[in-house]
């Protein structure tokens, strides 16, 4: 409340002074509630740090917990003829591999031509029907006597998901023709096209599987041939993925002789994941010697650092970097390995944080991955470091999990005590409004005391004058 500079001059008295350390002292009372306002809006933001540190190690943990990356293989080619990839579980080795013949998707080609693309080719309503092998259903398309012309007819095929796709070439000379190319590869997708309704259409497009009709075969539908390991395999495709196991061969043209296909194994994944979750480790221990900093309090001195972390002392980030550091030496899995030490990774007592070995940790991976994958990601559900892990910090995270509930916790104590200082500070508001009115009211009554005073003393000065 500000001062009331005309407070007291009827009476005299510095009535605005005392008014405002009446006021300051009251107000004195709402500086506790104001520090623990200050210390649980620490703490809040504590636990959106400590949720956000959690996230980051949980993606990393979530990288290392990969079977996969433990039996990753790298490939190559002595020719660019043919590339492969590969899953976690390619055995490494050497395979010859020859291209005979690359997989073809049939194109045929109307032998007869337009000499536009608007004019209509049939003089009656009629239907076009496409017909692959492999097992799929014939594709029946309507063509209306108006829209019999090439533009009409691409059209018409290209929006019934027939399995081809039809274009108009310009062979010049104002000529055109109509081409219809199979979606697929292989000899099983080759088609036959018979029109019904209109003879003329028939004539221009017709096509059976000998070959007759008014459409040629102006690309050959066929399959993919090579050879691995001299053993013959043929396929309609040129992406080849039941041929060999794990591995998926991609051919890309013809060889000239046997060619090598080298599978190696892969460290470099496994190696780069398990850095990462190292540093990733490291970070969250960073951040909990950042939420749980102490300094010394001054002898004869009560109050609190205010560097201190927000949650020094507090029991939710306490467990979960308990039951961390916990994680980290209970292997229970049937890996060999049973410490993080055997493979280069160690920890700093004083830190909590890990320091990794590369020559060590890459010795291990090349000798013994099998046994570092089950030591830290066991059997993927119960087992293994990253595993386990992973579960706990799921939990933590849910929003029915202890950060949650500690958040929620602190939530509530701060909107107690919004209310506590509110209440107090309207009851202040109401008190120090009184005073005011009882300060304005004895003023006012001073000021009219003082004036009697006045005047009284006044006639008796003029009548002792008078009798003087």
């Amino acid at each position: 409340m500000a001062s009331i500079s005309t407070l007291g001059i009827g009476s005299g008295l510095d009535l605005s002074t005392i008014l405002d350390n009446l006021e300051a002292a009251e107000k004195a009372t709402l500086t506790p509630i104001s520090t623990q306002q200050s210390s649980y809006t620490a703490k809040l933001s504590g636990y959106g740090t400590l949720k956000s540190a959690l996230v980051s190690f949980q993606t990393a943990n979530t990288a290392l917990n990969k079977a996969d990356l433990f039996t990753a293989t790298t490939t190559s080619s002595s020719s660019s003829a043919f590339s492969a990839t590969t899953t976690g579980n390619a055995i490494a080795g050497k395979y010859t591999i020859s291209v005979s013949q690359l997989a073809q998707a049939q194109t045929l080609t109307t032998t007869g031509t337009q000499a536009d693309n608007k004019t209509a080719i049939a003089s009656a309503d009629s239907s076009i029907t496409i017909q692959q092998g492999g097992g799929k259903d014939p594709v029946k398309i309507d063509i209306s006597a108006a829209n019999s012309s090439l533009s009409g007819i691409r059209d018409a095929i290209n929006k019934a998901d027939a399995g081809v796709s039809a274009s108009i070439i310009n062979v010049g000379n104002g000529q055109y023709r109509l081409s219809l190319t199979a979606n697929d590869t292989g000899s099983d997708n080759a088609m036959t096209i018979s029109v019904s309704g209109d003879s003329a259409l028939q004539s221009f497009m017709g096509y059976d599987a000998s070959g007759n009709g008014g459409m040629e075969e102006s690309v050959t539908a066929q399959n993919a041939k090579l050879k691995v390991n001299n053993v013959d395999i043929e396929n309609s495709s040129n992406t080849i993925s039941d041929a060999l196991e794990d591995i998926t061969l991609n051919l890309n043209d013809t060889t000239t002789g046997n060619q090598t296909l080298t599978i190696a194994k892969d460290t470099s994944k496994s190696e780069s994941a398990i850095n990462a979750w190292v540093t990733a480790y490291n970070a969250l221990q960073d951040t909990f010697s950042s939420l749980t900093k102490y300094t010394k309090v001054d002898a004869g001195t009560d109050a609190q650092d205010t560097s201190n972390g927000a949650l020094l002392g507090d029991s939710t980030l306490r467990t979960i970097q308990t039951q961390l550091k916990s994680m980290l030496s209970s292997s229970t899995g049937s890996s060999a390995y049973k410490t993080l030490a055997q493979i280069g990774i160690t920890s700093d007592p004083s830190t909590g944080k890990l320091t990794v070995d590369s020559t060590k940790l890459e010795s291990a991976l090349k000798t013994n991955s099998a046994d570092i994958k089950d030591m830290f990601v066991g059997d993927g559900k119960n087992t293994g470091i990253t595993t386990t892990m992973g579960s706990n910090l799921t939990s933590w995270l849910s929003t029915t999990g202890i950060i949650q509930a500690a958040t929620d916790g602190v939530s509530k104590t701060l909107n107690n005590l919004t209310t506590q200082y509110n209440d107090a500070s309207d009851r202040i508001d109401t008190m120090m409004a009184r005073y005011k009115a009882q300060f304005t009211q004895l003023d006012v009554m001073m000021s009219s005391l003082n004036s009697t005073s006045s005047y009284l003393t006044q006639q008796f000065e003029s009548t002792s004058s008078s009798k003087s």
